[in-house]
């Protein structure tokens, strides 16, 4: 009777350890690294794209980008998955950008191109009596709220942004803000 060899079982590698075999040039260590982090990035960009289409497309351009980059990747700066997430992550952020850049740039040519259909002097009037209404509620916030609607809807800044120029918490900002728009929610007759 012949024995068998026994079977070692190896503990399967880290994703680190892939990740350098797949700076290697290491396919298999590559086809690995896929099976085991496909699930968890494709999620990832799904939560961000929404389009199941769109989110594959863009997994597969990050792990293209992982096979060509393997080598960058520095352990001692975090964990593989993290790098990965990171990068999958950026790419479903810049997918998100181009195509709210495309639709602006689609609106922007739709609106030069567009010749209105209205009375020009009636737009101006009810703009100019919305405007009154709104200047009026305005005036019934206090001069914090006030302030910090003005900053962030005529001015254009970031909470953050707001917190810096008045050197107050963020929290402060976002209470105002929230409690000045109720308030002009009230003033203005909106209904929620």
């Amino acid at each position: 009777m012949t024995r068998e060899p026994e079977r070692v079982e190896r503990a399967p590698a880290s994703l680190e350890d892939l990740l350098t075999a797949v700076a290697a040039g290491d396919r298999a260590a590559f086809a690995e690294l896929y099976d085991r982090t496909a699930p968890r990035v494709l999620g990832l960009i799904k939560r961000l794209l929404i389009d199941h289409s769109q989110s594959e497309e863009v997994a597969q351009e990050v792990f293209l980008e992982i096979w060509q980059t393997a080598a960058r990747y520095q352990p001692n700066k975090g964990a593989a998955v993290t790098w990965m997430l990171t990068m999958a992550h950026r790419r479903a952020v810049d997918r998100v950008r181009s195509s709210q850049s495309s639709r602006d740039r689609d609106v922007r040519i739709g609106i030069r191109d567009f010749e209105p259909g209205f009375d020009q002097v009636s737009e101006s009037v009810e703009v100019s009596v919305e405007h009154e209404r709104v200047s009026k509620a305005l005036g019934r916030l206090t001069e914090l709220q006030r302030q910090a609607v003005k900053l962030a809807y005529y001015g254009g800044l970031s909470h953050s942004e707001i917190a810096a120029k008045l050197s107050i918490p963020i929290g402060t900002v976002k209470t105002r803000l929230r409690d000045g728009m109720i308030r002009l929610r009230d003033e203005l007759g909106v209904v929620p």
